[in-house]
């Protein structure tokens, strides 16, 4: 079951602690990253990655922002979020958005040994005792978003972030290094997939949806 792994997480302590959970599941080849942009330069490097664990909280990351673009840019990648965060809700909302598991910092490391598991054949994972509040938690209008975000393609989801940012449409063909014409058009057919008539409001709600408590 030898699969090529990611540790996303600024504590170098918990890192190390995660890679000797995962270490008799996965082999030596885990990679380590303390921030987002490692993470994203980790994966533009090794196409061969297979999982990722993602710390909500590592720098750059912004809420659910750093899962979505993931999943968006790296499809066939999974993402696991490990988080200091327990609550039903906030786990509900980050599979929602795309993740595959999630696993909470205070999870015995024989217990991640078994989530890897899990996960590598294909199915989800989630702390046993909180499955059945996570289970009961129905946000209509969340998992509507997550499935509207989800037709977006990997540049409409970063002209929509830098849209929520604030960005105007010269600055994001500045970022992004195309034509404002070419953003113009990205940001015609988000509005249209997100079903919006306003850029504001898009924004707001990208926001909105992807903060983490």
């Amino acid at each position: 079951m030898h699969a090529k792994a990611i540790v996303a997480d600024d504590h170098p302590l918990f890192r190390s602690a995660m890679k000797q959970a995962i270490q008799g599941v996965l082999g030596n080849d885990i990679l380590e990253s303390a921030s987002y942009q490692q993470t994203i330069d980790l994966l533009k490097q090794h196409s061969d990655v297979e999982l990722i664990f993602l710390d909500l909280n590592m720098p750059g990351n912004d809420g659910l922002t750093g899962l979505t673009m993931i999943r968006s840019h790296f499809p066939d990648v999974l993402v696991a979020i490990v988080s200091g965060d327990e609550s039903p809700s906030m786990i509900r909302k980050a599979m929602d958005f795309g993740a595959c598991g999630y696993i909470p910092k205070s999870t015995p490391l024989p217990v991640i040994a078994d989530a890897v598991r899990q996960l590598l054949e294909g199915e989800q994972w989630l702390p046993n005792e909180l499955v059945d509040q996570v289970q009961k938690i129905e946000d209509s209008q969340e998992q509507a978003f997550a499935g509207k975000l989800a037709q977006l393609t990997p540049h409409q989801l970063k002209v929509l972030q830098l849209m929520a940012d604030g960005l105007l449409n010269k600055q994001i063909a500045y970022e992004l290094g195309v034509s404002e014409s070419t953003i113009k058009q990205h940001v015609s057919a988000v509005l249209h997939k997100l079903g919006f008539n306003n850029r504001t409001q898009a924004g707001v709600l990208f926001k909105q949806m992807l903060q983490i408590e």
